[in-house]
């Protein structure tokens, strides 16, 4: 089981995402915890104003909502009163037992799920600290859920490829806009919260790994005079297919003032892995085999950065973005430093080319120690063959008398001198008892 902690300022932006799933078809509220009646018997305003009565005991708890999402194994299948036991004991377990809450039982995505909507100001007005809750409270809770109801651990491999995220596939969205708008709300739920990147260009950069676009219009648009931004999905050619969705329209509000505040946070947060990208850039560009633009951008792939190119019509690079999915840190070239901007990296990979191939023309002219030796081999050989049949001429005789003079003594009886020592010294000894 994996469980995900969001907290939120808007407890109404966490219930109606839910409450949205459950018209769209593809989720059901199957419990209400702490409520006064099951959840088929609760209305949708009831269902909220429960919580929102809760969040009015204390307007200084600014971010009074918990949406938690608990994720079980594709191969796991569970009736509904198990998932409300399994919801009902993880609750409890990280503090939110006494709470009013509501489990969601989702149906879009491969793998089972719950969504469990809450709220952290409790009945007397008191705050409900979530503060590292994840490491403290989930993680525990996790564990012991696991074993309890003989769940797949998450630390398995198989576990962890599930939840892997992965492209929108542009061909299997209908392009109406709840299709469009779920297939972009997955990527940005697990994207905008979590890497490192302070421009828009950055964030586009690791959002079309995943076949999605921030778009802000052209300058003289009306949407970039509002300050406004949509997400769209992009075909396999980078191309914007499908209807654009305002930003304002998903439940987690995914704005350009967010996106902005993102931005301040993020640059203090990335600084710690800088050091990572660059030292990744300059041991492949030592190597010889993977000096050419592409062979660098390869050996980069393999340490989990992504290089992201900016061309122009002609084909010119003018940008470069590398993304450090191991470290969700996203950095432009240049503020890496002069020499990994776009233009620095394809005058080094140039320069690191020509060396390459002069350094390969060099060795090819200069014969090797095995070249050298043969060739000496060779020319002895020649002149051994020269002696012994003489110049090519129709009177010369038959006679080898001479070959005798060059061919080596083959003798039978060869020994090393200290075994022939020893003999005689044997011998000696023999003819002394004698």
């Amino acid at each position: 089981m994996v469980a995900i902690i969001k907290t939120g300022n808007s407890l109404r932006r966490s219930f109606y995402y839910n409450e949205n799933k459950i018209r769209e078809g593809v989720a059901e509220c199957i419990m209400a915890g702490n409520y006064p009646a099951d959840a088929e018997n609760l209305a949708e305003n009831q269902r909220l104003n429960m919580l929102l009565k809760l969040a009015a005991m204390n307007e200084n708890v600014t971010r009074n909502s918990v949406h938690i999402s608990l994720n079980f194994d594709p191969s796991e299948q569970f009736s509904r009163a198990q998932l409300s036991e399994i919801a009902q004991s993880y609750m409890e377990k990280i503090g939110f037992g006494q709470q009013p809450f509501l489990v969601y039982q989702h149906h879009d995505a491969a793998h089972p799920h719950l969504h469990l909507v809450s709220v952290k100001v409790r009945p007397d007005g008191t705050r409900i600290e979530t503060q590292n809750i994840g490491r403290n409270l989930s993680e525990k809770a996790r564990k012991e859920i696991e074993l309890a109801h003989g769940l797949v651990r998450a630390e398995e491999s198989k576990q962890r490829k599930a939840y892997e995220l992965k492209p929108v596939n542009a061909q299997k969205v209908q392009y109406g806009k709840i299709q469009t708008k779920r297939a972009i709300a997955n990527v940005l739920d697990a994207v905008l919260p979590s890497y490192k990147y302070v421009s828009l260009p950055e964030l586009n950069a690791v959002l079309r790994q995943y076949n999605v676009a921030a778009d802000r219009g052209s300058e003289g648009s009306r949407t970039y005079k509002r300050n406004g931004l949509t997400y769209r999905i992009l075909d396999e050619h980078g191309n914007k297919v499908g209807v654009p969705i305002k930003a304002s329209d998903f439940h987690n509000n995914p704005t350009l003032k967010y996106l902005q505040q993102r931005f301040e946070i993020n640059e203090t947060a990335r600084q710690p892995h800088k050091a990572r990208v660059k030292n990744a850039i300059d041991f492949v560009l030592l190597k010889r085999s993977e000096n050419s633009l592409p062979g660098l951008i390869q050996a980069l792939e393999k340490e989990g950065i992504k290089t992201v190119l900016r061309q122009n019509d002609t084909g010119l690079i003018y940008g470069i973005t590398y993304v450090d999915f191991r470290t969700k840190s996203v950095f432009n070239g240049s503020d890496l430093g002069k020499q990994y901007s776009a233009k620095a990296i394809v005058e080094r990979c140039a320069e690191q080319q020509n060396q390459s191939l002069n350094y390969q023309k060099n060795w090819q002219q200069i014969p090797s120690d095995d070249q050298q030796v043969g060739s000496a081999y060779s020319r002895k050989a020649e002149l051994q063959t020269q002696i012994r049949v003489g110049p090519t001429d129709s009177n010369s005789s038959d006679d080898r008398s001479l070959d005798v003079l060059f061919e080596p003594a083959r003798t039978g009886d060869f020994m090393p001198w200290q075994l022939r020592k020893s003999r005689k010294k044997k011998q000696k000894k023999l003819s002394h008892q004698l």
